[in-house]
């Protein structure tokens, strides 16, 4: 509202008394005239006959205009008031000033007591060079400071304020605290986003919005998708910074946000997300935690507390007390507590533990083998754990310090002490290498050094090494057995009536085998074989064992909680020289 007078109940009093005054001196004028003849007839006065119809002009007394808590008239061109009605009507380039905020209209109604007004057409309100309201009416009352406004039907009430401009059908003005607010829908818009709600507030002081109900969220970025929908956002015109406190969805193009708390930065897209919430990469990837960092615009993700980061493609989650994800690298890390499933197996779960996992994107540039050949580029991902690793499916368990899977080559690579079981077999080495076929063994290699046990009955084994093994499987059995370099067995051959009787003692440099059910079918050594038969009634106990036999059965990981469980026992194992640099002189108890 804008002026430079104000108007009162004393304005208007002084009008009348000076109109009164005028009257009072027309009758005296009339009273001093001769007397009319008895036969004319009596003649009213002008002044009494006819209304006086000549706009009275307002007198604006001078009066500090800063009042805040008041209404002053600053200007009008006409001032009416008619008997019966206790307000005055202003016409004609009306203004009104509270404070440092003006008001302008066409006309308006005037309350003295209790102090209020309705402003009508072309309603115009003004604070500074900052602040601009527009409609149609307004109705205002000093008992509550609270400014309505209305939009004439196919318009909008328009507040501009700089950059941010709010637009609804009804407009509420808290002139007291400077709050503007809507409750029948409404449009907010500023240089980086537009925001639509049913029920909606904005501070021009602090630049603070609120909105509830229906809240829609839009950049209008041209290289922006970004889309917020939820039931309730503060927001803050300045910073462009949303505050997430119900159920919210975020929607770009690159992925999705679920939170049900959060921080949303719409200018440098990045979020503070808290309570579990979900960020859906576009490629499917997930990631949630129980607090979330994440930066739309390089694709980084980091979680803390009970995280869980899932591979949609490769069926593989991991899961950590911490953790993050590059989506353009395609790389992700977890740590505390980490855990990788392996779902692809339609048997069962693969659960694997490890300090840390990490998976990345390597990328083989292409080249040029000859002139005419080149090999092209290549694209794959590698999966590391590392150190402590144990792993548990129900048909296998294993314990490694490294494993690396690469899967263009669906190899997978353990190092460090690797120990696996199967039923009642356990393999170990110092490195194994398998090759996987739809998430199931197909070959496995022991490169440097292996030992294959398998407990038979009380503390007998069959039992067999050598320097380098080969075993191939079909559906999750042995097939076949390759076995070169300082070969030596020791097996009990099962009678007909499934009773052990002897013990073998054998050595050679090669050795082939067949299975069928788990169980040697054939049998092939050379060049070169020697043994020896043994009764068991007969043997010592140095025959039972090889040099190099050893049982990890205390370490074995008995379900998905156990391969949580480092123990000391594996700790030693972890930093022991390579098996096969020493040999046992001592058969186990």
């Amino acid at each position: 509202m804008t002026g430079k007078s104000r108007h009162n109940g004393k304005g208007m009093f002084a009008a009348l008394a000076m109109a009164a005054m005028l009257v009072g001196v027309s009758l005296l004028a009339a009273a001093q005239q001769p007397a009319p003849k008895a036969d004319t007839t009596r003649r009213i006065p002008r002044t009494l006959r006819q209304p006086d119809t000549v706009p009275i002009r307002p007198v604006i007394p001078g009066e500090n205009r800063h009042q805040g808590d008041r209404i002053f008239l600053e200007r009008a061109d006409e001032l009416r008031a008619r008997q019966g009605i206790d307000y005055q009507i202003v016409v004609g380039n009306v203004e009104f000033r509270k404070g440092d905020m003006f008001m302008y209209c066409d006309s308006a109604h005037f309350y003295d007591n209790p102090g209020a007004l309705q402003a009508f057409g072309n309603v115009h309100m003004e604070q500074g060079d900052t602040l601009f309201v527009y409609a149609d009416q307004l109705d205002y009352a000093d008992s509550t400071q609270l400014a309505v406004l209305y939009a004439d039907p196919g318009k909008k009430v328009q507040l501009i304020n700089r950059d941010v401009t709010l637009t609804t059908d009804i407009f509420n003005y808290d002139l007291a605290i400077d709050l503007g607010f809507y409750e029948v829908g409404g449009v907010l818009t500023d240089l980086q986003n537009r925001l639509e709600s049913r029920y909606g507030e904005y501070s021009p002081t602090s630049k603070d919005a609120l909105f509830r109900e229906n809240v829609h969220l839009k950049s209008l970025q041209n290289n922006d998708t970004l889309n917020i929908y939820t039931d309730e956002m503060l927001y803050n015109t300045l910073t462009h910074i949303a505050i997430l406190d119900t159920t919210s969805t975020i929607i770009a193009s690159d992925g999705t946000i679920y939170t049900t708390r959060g921080v949303y930065n719409t200018e440098t897209s990045q979020a503070d997300l808290y309570h579990r919430s979900l960020v859906v990469a576009s490629n499917g990837n997930t990631l949630t935690g129980d607090t979330l960092y994440y930066d739309k615009n390089i694709g980084f993700g980091e979680a803390f507390g009970n995280i869980e980061l899932t591979d949609t493609a490769n069926k593989v989650m991991l899961c950590g007390d911490y953790g993050f994800y590059f989506e353009v690298a395609d790389s992700a890390m977890v740590t505390g507590h980490a855990l990788a499933k392996e779902y692809s197996s339609a048997a069962d779960t693969l659960y694997m533990h490890a300090d840390t996992i990490r998976t990345y994107l390597v990328i083989t540039p292409a080249k040029a083998l000859n002139d005419s050949v080149t090999q092209p580029a290549d694209t794959t991902h590698h999966l590391i754990a590392a150190p402590h690793v144990r792993f548990f499916r129900s048909d296998l368990q294993g314990l490694c310090d490294s494993m690396t899977f690469v899967q263009r080559d669906s190899m997978m690579y353990l190092d460090y002490h690797p120990v696996i079981w199967n039923e009642n077999k356990q393999i170990f080495g110092n490195k194994i290498q398998v090759h996987l076929r739809d998430s199931t063994a197909d070959w496995a290699k022991l490169p440097e050094f292996g030992f294959m046990a398998e407990w038979v009955d009380e503390e007998f084994y069959n039992q067999l090494t050598g320097k380098e093994m080969y075993a191939t499987f079909a559906n999750g059995s042995i097939r076949h057995l390759d076995v070169s370099g300082n070969v030596q067995a020791i097996m009990l051959p099962q009678e007909n009536d499934s009773t052990y009787n002897k013990i073998a003692n054998i050595e050679s440099s090669f050795l082939a085998a067949d299975f069928k059910k788990q169980t040697i079918e054939r049998m092939k050594m050379w060049p070169e074989t020697s043994g020896t038969m043994t009764p068991l009634y007969l043997a010592k106990k140095s025959l039972y064992y090889l040099p190099q036999f050893r049982w990890f059965e205390p370490l074995r990981p008995a379900s998905p909680l156990d391969v949580f469980n480092i123990s000391r026992e594996m700790l030693d194992l972890m930093q022991e020289p390579p098996f096969g640099t020493s040999r046992r002189k001592a058969a186990p108890k």
